[in-house]
């Protein structure tokens, strides 16, 4: 749950909008978590604040009584950091690198993290789009995204998600060759195949109490999982997704799961940074927005 200044922050915005969309655009956020903050808002006060529908919002009366008072204690206290805030915006110039897996960071953390340049003059970002493991010694990576366990345990990392694995295949597919019913019957049916960019051998499959399988005769591989995403999309066979890419299709009907008494423990997505003693501000910045961000459900509801 949000804190009360923030909620009030948030709906001032909103309140200031013509959609949600335009007011998570200016605060350089997400619409969800406007429509959070929102909703958040209107349970503690007990009145609805806005009606919506498909073309729009438009506050209600009392929603209008109360965004004039917001304003004035947003303002207020505002006000009392004014002179830490100009401080801080000097602070946040320079550069943050990233490192994140292509799908991650072209879907989900681009747009997101834009704004903040704009928000923040002198800041630079620098996005690493990359399915390799990256040496963030080596490369001076300052936050990193990552999916499964952590290869250095002096990182300071937070876990923000949990990513699950599905076997899925298009409707026309489980049609036409049938439906496996256990994961030994893959090896009889067309598959896709994942190949590790790092170690030049194929991803094995994982499956529940820690059985691997690798495929071994697929009809498509590819070293980059939106486009392997795509061949399974396009009917070419059976492959192993993760939720973020698999689920939004699974949801309009495009993919259907097989094996799912099969399926592995989810795995977790960790937001990283190296342990170099003091922060500066505008790695915590950013650490925090990409945070925020993945640990919204709603950022993975939309087809990648």
């Amino acid at each position: 749950m949000l804190n009360r200044l923030e909620m009030l922050r948030l709906f001032c915005a909103a309140a200031d909008s013509n959609s949600f969309k335009e007011a998570a655009a200016r605060l350089g956020t997400s619409p969800q978590a406007i429509t959070r903050a929102v909703k958040e808002l209107e349970e503690a006060v007990g009145e609805l604040l806005f009606h919506r529908n498909t073309r729009g919002i438009q506050i209600t009366e009392f929603g209008t009584h109360l965004a004039e008072h917001a304003r004035e204690m947003v303002t207020g206290v505002d006000g009392l950091f004014h002179h830490s805030d100009k401080q801080s915006d000097k602070d946040l110039a320079g550069l943050v690198r990233i490192t994140t897996p292509s799908i991650i960071g072209r879907h989900h953390l681009l747009q997101s993290l834009l704004p903040l340049i704009n928000r923040h003059p002198g800041l630079r970002l620098e996005l690493g789009v990359t399915n390799l493991v990256a040496d963030v010694v080596d490369k001076k990576i300052d936050i990193g995204v990552r999916i499964g366990q952590l290869r250095d345990s002096g990182f300071v990392a937070r876990s923000v998600a949990k990513i699950s694995f599905h076997i899925v295949g298009t409707p026309e597919l489980v049609a036409a060759r049938g439906k496996p019913k256990t994961p030994q019957d893959l090896s009889k049916l067309p598959t896709t195949a994942l190949m590790d960019g790092n170690t030049g051998r194929i991803w094995p499959w994982y499956f529940a109490e820690n059985h691997l399988l690798t495929p071994t005769a697929s009809t498509f591989v590819t070293d980059d999982p939106e486009v392997e995403c795509n061949a399974v999309l396009a009917g070419v066979g059976y492959g192993q997704l993760s939720s973020h890419q698999a689920e939004p299709y699974i949801r309009s009907g495009q993919l259907v799961t097989v094996l799912d008494e099969y399926q592995p423990e989810p795995w977790d997505l960790y937001v990283y940074r190296p342990q170099r003693g003091p922060v500066p501000a505008r790695i915590r910045l950013v650490f925090d927005r990409i945070v925020e961000i993945l640990s919204d459900p709603a950022t993975f509801e939309k087809t990648v």
